[in-house]
């Protein structure tokens, strides 16, 4: 029997009457687990999705490392000075600084979602139909985004510490392309052609991610016509945040210099956002930046010793940060947190050192394992809506919603809390929501147009449109109060995160409140009750 179809048992009473009992056939390892009970059943499968969250978590570290490794990449430019025919040897990033918050940052942690909805999609392929679990994970990802990550970024500064945004410009483009998004969604979903997506929707929702990027490169760059006539205030010449990493193998593996005054696991996670530019005034050609260091270059030529070093800091436990805490229970707490993460460490040892092709095949990988993750989340899913007659729509976008979008919270609250400005932490929110429409369900939306049309000439129905387009109108209701609330912060307090610490928890409560709308109206629409 096909573990992935419901089958149904008939009972026959007397030989005449039929009973049909509804057995869910669904199951994760073995087909035993279906003697079970159903409430036995969906525990389990609860407990085996949030320890999937905590796998997405630790390779989040991981794919930070990988992603930094990345964006400090820089290129050597050579200049002669025509006034004293001096060669200047400068070394500039090769990542643009709004780029990268775009596709290396929003992309990266929003991953989890777009490969969640890109596996539902490849599942659905031979149906007509979309699955809804994609968009429904996306819709509700946005809205964990831009209410609960918000509250969070409000409240982290220290008391009375304000951060705002400095190129307000750049937000307003991402802004604007984040709530054309949604926009654009409900118009495919219910005006141009109700219920049905079709290859030139599909595609046009894709293309609109390169317009993204042209305009708030444009934007950056301040291109006449294509910028808006907004200056930036002055950044300083580092304002980078650094973060402390939760697992002990962090500060091995990466190329940063660490900080002296720290535990020595301290690590720089957003170098894209420094200006700090090397340079070399005695006309030497060396190609290497000032300031590396001899040990930096040690590391590079030791690579499979670093990774042999992943998997042996892997089975060790921090014994003895778990000694440093009096509280018994407290170190018991410690060292159960630690057996669980274990098996995902041991697992994650297998992704390359982030030394090796300036961290791309360390990012990849990650990216990789990701969606490995994601697919088995999207299996349990199946199930838990099996086992418990919770629709699957409801589940996406608030247990998965919230689960997935882990990776955006972090970055946001790191980026809130170390830098000086809030340009990092708010443009991932907005970049993020953008790239899932665009991205997350576009290319979903485009693989099975495109196999509908050339297989069947037919267009992809959505199954769920009305819920979906209800949870978008009440998504973009409920953020215009969430934008409403940053631009009263800003006129009134001068700066859209921190500030005293009670109108930073008034906030959070606000934001979280409009979630607690989007979350609870939802669900009312797709369970008939409204």
């Amino acid at each position: 029997m096909d573990p992935l179809n419901n089958s149904t048992a008939e009972i026959i009473d007397g030989g005449s009457n039929i009973l049909g009992v509804e057995k869910c056939q669904l199951y994760l390892l073995f087909h035993d687990e279906t003697v079970l009970s159903d409430g036995f059943r969906g525990f389990l499968y609860f407990m085996a999705l949030a320890y999937c969250f905590i796998g997405l978590s630790a390779i989040t570290s991981r794919f930070f490392q990988s992603m930094e490794n990345v964006v400090k990449h820089t290129r050597t430019v050579e200049e002669i000075d025509p006034c004293t025919n001096t060669k200047t040897v400068r070394h500039e990033k090769v990542w643009n600084y709004t780029i990268a918050d775009i596709t290396l940052l929003a992309f990266g942690t929003s991953f989890p979602q777009i490969s969640l909805a890109t596996i539902d999609a490849i599942r659905n392929l031979g149906s007509l139909y979309a699955g809804g679990l994609g968009p429904g994970t996306l819709v509700g990802s946005a809205a964990f985004d831009l209410f609960p990550i918000h509250a969070v970024c409000v409240v982290v500064p220290k008391a009375g510490e304000l951060k705002k945004i400095s190129d307000v410009g750049v937000w307003l483009v991402e802004l604007f392309w984040s709530f054309w998004a949604y926009i654009w969604l409900y118009i495919i979903l219910e005006v141009w052609t109700p219920n049905i997506i079709t290859l030139l929707e599909a595609l046009l929702t894709v293309l609109q991610f390169g317009l993204l990027l042209i305009h708030a490169y444009a934007q950056d760059k301040r291109w006449p016509y294509l910028s808006l006539p907004i200056g930036r205030t002055e950044r300083p010449e580092e304002w980078v945040p650094v973060e402390t990493a939760p697992y002990k193998d962090r500060d091995k593996y990466s190329e940063i210099p660490e900080d002296d005054h720290e535990s020595g696991r301290i690590v720089d996670i957003f170098s894209v956002h420094s200006d700090h530019v090397y340079q070399n005034l005695s006309g030497s050609d060396s190609g290497e930046p000032s300031g590396q260091s001899h040990e930096d270059i040690h590391v590079k030529d030791n690579l499979i010793s670093i990774w042999k070093q992943q998997f042996v800091d892997a089975f060790v436990l921090e014994g003895q940060e778990s000694r440093k805490l009096n509280n018994t229970y407290l170190r018991a707490a410690k060292v159960l947190w630690e057996l669980l993460l274990a098996p995902w460490r041991i697992l994650f040892a297998f992704v390359p050192p982030c030394q090796i092709a300036h961290g791309w095949i360390s990012f990849i990988s990650s990216l990789i394992f990701i969606s490995g993750i994601a697919y088995v989340v999207t299996k349990l899913t199946d199930i838990i809506s099996c086992v418990t007659g919770i629709n699957a729509y409801v589940i996406a976008f608030t247990a998965l919603a919230a689960g997935t979008s882990w990776p955006d919270l972090v970055a946001s609250k790191i980026a809130a809390e170390r830098q000086t400005t809030a340009d990092s932490a708010i443009a991932n929110i907005t970049c993020s929501n953008s790239v899932n429409i665009y991205v997350g369900i576009g290319v979903p939306w485009l693989i099975n147009t495109m196999y509908n049309y050339f297989a069947y000439n037919e267009p992809l129905r959505i199954e769920n449109a009305g819920g979906l387009s209800f949870s978008l109108l009440v998504f973009f209701a409920t953020s215009i109060g969430c934008i409403g609330g940053l631009v009263f912060r800003r006129l009134t307090l001068g700066a859209e995160l921190g500030g005293p610490k009670i109108w930073a928890w008034i906030t959070c409560a606000y934001f979280m409140f409009l979630w607690l709308i989007f979350v609870v109206l939802s669900s009312l629409r797709v369970s008939g009750f409204i």
